[in-house]
């Protein structure tokens, strides 16, 4: 009988402790830098990017917008709700013509958004508001503003 309680003991125990492991999780899709660099700026149009590297996860608010490619890592510990600690963005924007213009690799480091890699023409690096909004978003929900 002492043995059971001892097996049924550390049973528990282990049970337990597995139960308060994190859990992660990934969500959307970020082509790789190998697959980017294929790209070519300034030579590449909508249809060979979604070739190379996949339809974007999201597009600009206009029709002619650029394409952003969207990953988030998000963990989750025991009761808690999930949190998200890694946000990547790859952000490629088209000439009127339809041709490449940029490439750029945006992360998230100590709450602030990054630019990890760019590649552009020769023309200055455009406002990206559509990505200031996305990340400037994080953590400001609160229950209260969603229930009267």
């Amino acid at each position: 009988m002492a043995r059971w309680t001892k097996g049924a003991v550390a049973a528990g125990l282990l049970l337990l402790v597995a139960g308060c492991s994190s859990v992660y999780r990934n969500h959307g899709y970020v082509p790789v830098d190998e697959d980017l660099a294929t790209l070519q700026v300034g030579v590449d149009t909508r249809d060979t990017v979604a070739q190379a590297i996949g339809t974007p996860t999201s597009a600009g608010l206009l029709g002619d917008g650029g394409w952003y490619y969207v990953q988030s890592r998000f963990r989750q510990f025991a009761y808690r709700a999930p949190e998200e600690i890694d946000r990547e963005v790859v952000a490629i924007s088209f000439t009127p013509a339809g041709t490449v213009e940029n490439i750029e690799r945006f992360g998230l480091r100590e709450g602030r958004v990054v630019a990890l890699s760019r590649r552009v023409t020769e023309a200055n690096v455009k406002g990206v508001g559509f990505l200031s909004q996305l990340f400037g978003n994080i953590g400001n929900f609160e229950a209260g503003n969603f229930v009267d």
